[in-house]
């Protein structure tokens, strides 16, 4: 019995530790966190962004795992809220850049002004359907 269960650990850590290693090298691979150190002036500090990366993963599956409750009071949702949402709002942005959308979109809208209205537009729209979302249920 106790092999048993040891082995289930063991495979249950080994593909845990293989499924965060696959996404935090997705998050890494398409370049969020090095075009923010190099817009905020802080590429010397990337080392840092990493191991946050790392630390903010692994914290967030223990609490999960664990149902750990925090708390944070309205003041610290809304600050977690924020956080998330610009995080959200990076990655989904970068992934869209590196996938090519927006320029194959110009070239057959034949679109030449108004991008970054329509960028803003696709923010406003992701940020009213997370507030309506969380606000009156749903998913």
């Amino acid at each position: 019995m106790f092999l048993k269960n040891l082995f289930l650990v063991i495979c249950g850590l080994s593909a845990g530790g293989m499924v965060a290693a696959g996404t935090f090298a997705f998050i890494v691979m398409i370049g969020i966190f090095t075009r923010l150190a190099e817009r905020t002036r802080t590429a010397k500090y990337i080392s840092v962004y990493e191991n946050m990366i790392v630390a903010g993963g692994s914290i967030g599956n223990i609490i999960y795992i664990y149902q750990i409750s925090l708390p944070l009071g309205y003041t610290g949702i809304i600050v977690y809220g924020l956080f998330s949402g610009v995080f959200v709002g990076c990655l989904a942005m970068a992934l869209a850049e590196v996938l090519k959308v927006f320029p194959i979109l110009i070239n057959r809208v034949g679109l030449v002004k108004g991008l970054p209205y329509i960028v803003t537009a696709i923010a406003a729209g992701k940020f009213a359907g997370s507030l309506l979302g969380f606000t009156f249920g749903g998913c």
